[in-house]
């Protein structure tokens, strides 16, 4: 297979499969619509494979040839594909996780109304993320980006019937929208800044980052809008409130949605414009502030939180805060090692958030579709395997030694600490936001295995929705847990202190290499050991489990106690700090009472254009009775006209 052709299969296979999916809809076979899409989803996960022992062969991109989408006068817009070793990764993640995610459906979707649906809007979803990371412009990228947010639409409403559902759907797609209208200015700043061209080649070539240094100001607005279309997109501060909400789709949907697609698509988009952002050390702070904002308030909602999938929900939101603060810490000299970092988290959190969401899913399935964890326990005697692959996702989010999400949090403390000793501008800022970070990932252990316990351990109880025949999921729910838990335990040594295979491809994306020409400033790849920072996070991630296991692994009143002691944090919490009340009545019945005013004024400014057009009509009228039709009432009338006017001229001038 030549290189285009490998590359061109990559997003081709998942899209192909979508529209043979949709077709098999219309058909007696539509109970089998899942077996295009799990051929080609492997297939895809090949391909990316074989296009990552390419990159390490030759050490240059992957490129197809650039075909002319459109032209209107001297612009011209290609349509291309190109892999580095940024993009590589990214194409592993979506194509693997979502095979195993695909294989799961089979068994959670059997019973559901529009089976053959399902997959060809998964399919397309993992399509259009293809692309997104593919793409070797911001138009393409952006076409794959729209994708993405149609099919998490798609898929957040896929019980449309459900108010509560469609709801959901329409405020995932408004909300992110906004960030959108942030990306598509920030995008042409770029294209008008590079005189009107979208190529990442021209955009992140040294000589336009040389030019770009010398306007600061710009290069700041482009980066804090493009940064906008992250915020939506990857549910950050404050355009957040989208995500906990898509929880209403199908649970394997919101699985792909947290782990390989639509949420990490933010957190790709601002590792490749690195290079932009590396020269605006404010939109730098600005991102890092935004990221640990989010990752604390997401991880302070989901203390309290009563729905399993609800905690779920929020740890992504913070997770994903944690990546960002990591990309905020890209100084040039840090560029790599931040990028690094970045990925390397999404890339675990991409095997412990799939499986603790399959797991949640297989909890529901046995539940009879009950997710409140006030209504089961002890459902680790019921479900064993389950219980088992949940543990292991649970034990890698919450950073405990040795185990993926431990290096990979390791990889953004570190570049953290190394931007805060640093003699920057805001060197004091960053060390803040390391505590905290710190900070938040106890209380990532502390809720993860809160919903652990009151899942898994105490007495068996399960709600009358399950009926009688509650049991372990089906093998071929079941097989998907395992892999996804063997590897949310192991991916991180082998990717990272076992084979530095992270830094080795990051190093191969190719607007990396640009940085250092242009700051003249060498790269740092590797971060200073720091002995009390690996302890100080150690014994968080694991005061974080000891607290949880203290007050939930058995029957005690400490909970109860604390809440009641604790009480304002408590209901802060639990009402998720009535962030969407206060949308609610600032945003969405501000816009109301606006729209109802602008309703009133244009009313009321049609009224008095009626009223000056009815004028000349009535007035006709009133003057009609006095027009005899005689010819000497009108010279009468002239006469009488020109004497007063006469009369008028002489007392005006006799003053």
């Amino acid at each position: 297979m030549s290189e285009t052709q490998l590359l061109w299969a990559i997003p081709g296979l998942p899209l192909l499969a979508a529209l043979i999916a949709a077709c098999m809809a219309f058909t007696k076979q539509r109970n089998l619509a899942h077996l295009p899409v799990l051929i080609a989803f492997p297939m895809a996960c090949i391909c990316s494979f074989q296009a990552i022992l390419a990159l390490d062969a030759s050490h240059v991109s992957l490129t197809t040839e650039s075909v002319t989408w459109f032209e209107a006068g001297k612009i011209s817009v290609g349509f291309g594909l190109a892999v580095d070793g940024l993009s590589a990764l990214m194409l592993t993640v979506i194509t693997f996780v979502g095979s195993f995610i695909a294989l799961f459906s089979i068994g959670y979707m059997h019973h559901s109304g529009g089976y053959a649906r399902y997959f060809a809007v998964l399919s397309l979803f993992v399509a259009s993320m293809c692309l997104l990371v593919m793409a070797d412009n911001f138009l393409v990228l952006f076409a794959g980006w729209e994708g993405v947010g149609v099919c998490s639409y798609l898929l957040v409403g896929y019980y449309f019937a459900k108010p509560a559902a469609a709801h959901a759907a329409r405020k995932a797609f408004l909300v992110t929208r906004l960030g959108d209208i942030g990306l598509i200015i920030g995008i042409f700043l770029l294209w008008q800044a590079t005189g009107f061209s979208l190529q990442f080649e021209r955009i992140f070539s040294a000589d336009f980052l040389e030019i770009a240094k010398q306007n600061p100001k710009t290069i700041t607005a482009a980066c804090l809008l493009i940064f906008c279309g992250a915020i939506g997109k990857s549910a950050q501060f404050p355009l957040y409130v989208w995500l906990p909400d898509a929880m209403e789709g199908p649970t394997p949907a919101s699985a792909l949605i947290h782990a390989a697609t639509m949420v990490t698509a933010g957190v790709y988009l601002l590792a490749r414009c690195a290079p932009l952002f590396v020269l605006s050390p404010i939109a730098q702070a600005i991102v890092a502030t935004v990221g640990v904002t989010t990752a604390f308030l997401a991880a302070f909602i989901a203390l309290t939180q009563h729905d399993l999938k609800r905690v779920l929900a929020y740890s992504t939101v913070s997770q994903l805060g944690f990546m960002f603060f990591a990309l905020g810490c890209g100084t040039p000299s840090l560029v790599q090692m931040a990028v690094s970092a970045a990925i390397f988290h999404l890339f675990t959190h991409a095997f412990f958030k799939a499986v603790l969401f399959l797991s949640a899913g297989s909890v529901m399935h046995a539940m009879g579709d009950v997710i409140d964890m006030r209504k089961f326990s002890g459902l680790r005697k019921l479900m064993p395997v389950t219980h088992l692959t949940f543990l292991a996702g649970a034990l890698a989010l919450a950073g405990v030694p040795l185990l993926s999400g431990f290096w990979s949090k390791e990889a953004i403390f570190g570049v953290a600490l190394e931007i805060s000793e640093a003699n920057g501008p805001y060197s004091t800022l960053y060390g803040a936001l390391l505590i905290t970070a710190i900070a938040t990932a106890g209380m990532t252990a502390f809720y993860t295995f809160r919903a652990y316990y009151r899942t898994f351990w105490g007495p068996l109880v399960v709600p009358p929705e399950a009926g009688h025949h509650a049991h372990e999921s089906p093998r071929i729910m079941r097989v998907p847990l395992i892999v996804l838990a063997v590897g949310s335990l192991a991916i991180g040594a082998v990717m990272g202190p076992l084979t530095h295979q992270f830094e080795h491809l990051i190093e191969k994306a190719d607007p990396l290499t640009q940085v250092a020409e242009i700051t003249h400033v060498h790269a740092s790849h590797e971060h200073a050991e720091s002995p009390w920072l690996l302890l100080t996070s150690i014994v968080v991630a694991l005061g974080g489990v000891g607290l949880a296991t203290l007050l939930y692994a058995w029957p005690n009143r400490i909970a109860d106690t604390a809440a009641k002691v604790l009480k304002l944090p408590y209901y802060l919490s639990v009402n998720r700090l009535y962030l969407d009340e206060i949308y609610q009545f600032f945003f969405a019945k501000g816009l109301a009472l606006l729209a109802w005013v602008s309703w009133g004024l244009d009313y009321v400014i049609d009224g008095i254009a009626q009223v000056f057009a009815a004028m000349p009509r009535v007035l006709g009228r009133v003057l009609q009775p006095i027009q005899l039709g005689l010819v000497q009432f009108y010279a009468l009338a002239m006469v009488t006209g020109l004497v007063g006017f006469l009369c008028f001229l002489v007392l005006s001038t006799g003053r």
